[in-house]
Parts: C-alpha cells; sequence; structure tokens
C-alpha cells in the first residue's frame, strides 16, 4: 500500500486559482506524481523550447532573442490552466510547486559563501525595511480609499509587502479572513507577479542596471517568491542570486507581521477565540509562522562557506565542489518544476471575483511600490556604489 501524506490545504493553496475547488485531503505518494510528472513535462519543455530556438539561430545565422526557459515553462503553464485547465489527476502534485520553490531555494545555499550573503550590505538590508514600510504603509491607504473590506486591504497589503501568497495564507486565519477574500488577495497578487516577468526585465535593460542592482529591485518590488526568483533569473543568473537573498530577507519578516495583525485583531475584538488563543505564547505563534526554509538556506550556505576554508580541517566539515556541484544542479530543477508551478496554477478567470476594485487598488499599489523601490534602488546604486 503506498504511503500517505499529509498535503497543504489545497484550498488555499492552488484551488483558488482553478474553476472547481478541491477540498483539503489526504493523498497517497503515487497521486502526487501524475502533476509532479506534468510538472516535469512543462518545465524541460520550457527548456527544450530555449534551447532549440538558441541552436536553430545559431545554425542559420539568424538574431533571435533569447527568451529564458523561466518564461516558457511559465506561458506553457498558463496556456494550460486557461485552455484546457487541469484535470483533477494533476492537482495534488501540481499544489506541490511550492514545496520544490522551498527546496530550491535552500539548495540555492550551496552557491553562496556567507560572504555573499554579508555582500548584499548594511544599505541593501535598509532599502528592504524600507520598501516593506512603505508597502505595507501605501496599500493599506489604498485599499480604505477605494473602500475595500478591512480584510480583503490587509491580505492586500500583506501580500504586496512581505511574501505574496504565503502572507496572505499565514494572515487569513490570524484575521479571520473569508475564503473569498483570499482568493480574490491571492489572484491580484499572483496576476500582476506574473505581469512583473515581462516588465521588469525590460526596464532593467533598458536603464542598464547592474545585476546586483537589478536583483534587489526584483527582490523588493515582485511579492510571490517564485516570481520573485524568475524575474530575477530572466535577467542573469547573478540577479538572480541578489533577487532571493533581497526576497528571503522580505520572507523573514512574516512571523511579525503576521503577530502584529492578529494582536491588533484581537485587541478590537475582531479575532475569534480560537485566533486570539494562539496569541497566548507568542514565541511559540512567531516560531510557526516563521519560514523555515530561511534557516535551511543558511544552513546550506555555512556548509558550503566551510568547504571553500584553505584549512583542510575546516574544509572538511563542509561540502567538497563536486557536492557543491551536485546540489546546484538539484536547485535548478527544484526551480524548473517551481515555475511550471507558477504558469499552471494562474487562472486569469479569477481576477474579478469581488469586482474590478481589489484588482485596480493592487494594480496602483504594485506600479507604486515598483516605481518607488526602483527610485531607491537607483538612487542607492548613485550614491553607494552596490
Amino acid at each position: 500500500m503506498a504511503a500517505s501524506v499529509d498535503l497543504p490545504d489545497l484550498r488555499r493553496e492552488y484551488p483558488p486559482h482553478a474553476p472547481d475547488r478541491v477540498p483539503a485531503e489526504r493523498s497517497s505518494l503515487l497521486g502526487l506524481l501524475p502533476g509532479i510528472a506534468l510538472l516535469a513535462v512543462v518545465g524541460y519543455a520550457g527548456k527544450f523550447v530555449e534551447h532549440f530556438i538558441n541552436t536553430y539561430g545559431k545554425a542559420h545565422h539568424y538574431v533571435l532573442p533569447n527568451i529564458e526557459y523561466v518564461l516558457w515553462a511559465i506561458l506553457f503553464g498558463i496556456l494550460i490552466a486557461n485552455t484546457v485547465g487541469l484535470p483533477r489527476i494533476f492537482r495534488a502534485g501540481v499544489a506541490t510547486y511550492e514545496f520544490w520553490l522551498k527546496a530550491g531555494i535552500i539548495l540555492l545555499g550551496a552557491r553562496f559563501i556567507l560572504g555573499d550573503i554579508l555582500k548584499l550590505g548594511g544599505i541593501s538590508l535598509a532599502l528592504v525595511f524600507v520598501a516593506f514600510a512603505f508597502s505595507l504603509t501605501f496599500m493599506t491607504w489604498l485599499g480604505r480609499t477605494f473602500k475595500l473590506g478591512p480584510q480583503l486591504t490587509t491580505l492586500l497589503a500583506v501580500g504586496s509587502s512581505v511574501c505574496g501568497v504565503s502572507a496572505i495564507i499565514a494572515t487569513q486565519g490570524a484575521i479571520d479572513a473569508d475564503e473569498e477574500d483570499s482568493s480574490t488577495a491571492i489572484a491580484a497578487i499572483l496576476a500582476l507577479g506574473a505581469i512583473s516577468l515581462f516588465t521588469f526585465p525590460l526596464i532593467g535593460h533598458a536603464l542598464h542596471m547592474s545585476d546586483r542592482a537589478y536583483g534587489l529591485w526584483a527582490g523588493l518590488a515582485v511579492d510571490n517568491t517564485a516570481e520573485a526568483t524568475a524575474a530575477g533569473a530572466l535577467y542573469s543568473d547573478a540577479a538572480g542570486k541578489f533577487a532571493v537573498l533581497a526576497k528571503t530577507c522580505r520572507n523573514a519578516l512574516i512571523g511579525f507581521v503576521v503577530l502584529g495583525y492578529a494582536i491588533q485583531w484581537a485587541r478590537k475584538g475582531l479575532a475569534s477565540r480560537a485566533a486570539t488563543a494562539q496569541l497566548e505564547n507568542k514565541a511559540a505563534f512567531l516560531w510557526k509562522k516563521f519560514p523555515k526554509f530561511v534557516l535551511g538556506f543558511l544552513f546550506i550556505s555555512l556548509l558550503a562557506t566551510l568547504g571553500s576554508s584553505t584549512n583542510p580541517h575546516i574544509a572538511a566539515l563542509g561540502f567538497s565542489k563536486p557536492q557543491l556541484a551536485v546540489l546546484g544542479n538539484l536547485s535548478r530543477w527544484a526551480f524548473l518544476l517551481t515555475f511550471a508551478g507558477v504558469g499552471l496554477r494562474t487562472n486569469l478567470k479569477d481576477l474579478f471575483k469581488q469586482g474590478a476594485r481589489p484588482f485596480i487598488v493592487g494594480a496602483l499599489g504594485e506600479v507604486a511600490i515598483a516605481a518607488i523601490t526602483l527610485l531607491l534602488v537607483l538612487g542607492a546604486n548613485h550614491f553607494f556604489h552596490l
């Protein structure tokens, strides 16, 4: 008999963007295989098309656009999700895309020594906090101005300021938001994130941004971790690494943000008894909400740092160069599955379930956040040479 595993709540993680909602359920490991296989096929199709276009152009001396497999995989996924749709047999496996994203980020630590992480610098870390504060404040003001409900406004604010879908899901329970508000916020964040994949690289190239400056901007301005990673990778490998670093710093704030909103809602008497009871042990609440993959990333990076030491005794405690190469390749495969999932979970029909106002608020907020963070990064790069 196949082993059984607890899946994430598919009502929150996946079906808000699928026509048929799937209840939370247990699924066998074998039940995950069709969806994971689909992720692999879609992701590899993107890689095949990228290689084919490059090879064809060189063979026939054509100058063809170099479109990364990241974008092809996402486009193929969107095409499938919004034409033939996703049959139920694939949904559980496709919903594992977040697992592959977190695994990819953890394994990406093999490509960083701790010195690389410190290169993010105090100025860049300051920009993370400035961008976070601006995004949270501005999106909250915008939601109130357009008279959105307080729960929906809060979900859009945390989604745009911290880490997209994960922040929305974590905050939903803390403020007792209903499923419709959560679905609308997620749909808006994901749709706008998909648009950033097309616009951010174009803007970056037009402004001749360095890999570091562009990666920092993508990590600050793109909400969802998968889209931020993809937006960085579309520019360059180095930009992708800096995008992950900046986005990981934002992700680390999620526990504090959710705790703050939970306390605020409880003091106003708006939270349920169950939500209020969770606040009795604030340290446990923070640990529960903290993204554990951040610690995994730092641990792998520590082992990579030890392995690069010139002291043979210290180097023996870390990863060797062949081991680092293997982990780096595994990270790329994990991201391949992730980017396919980004497309397959995007259903364009769900954008206006509560009318146009939430999407307008999200769009105006994202444009303002992208513009302000771009100016901050360009200014910091000019004065402090990032």
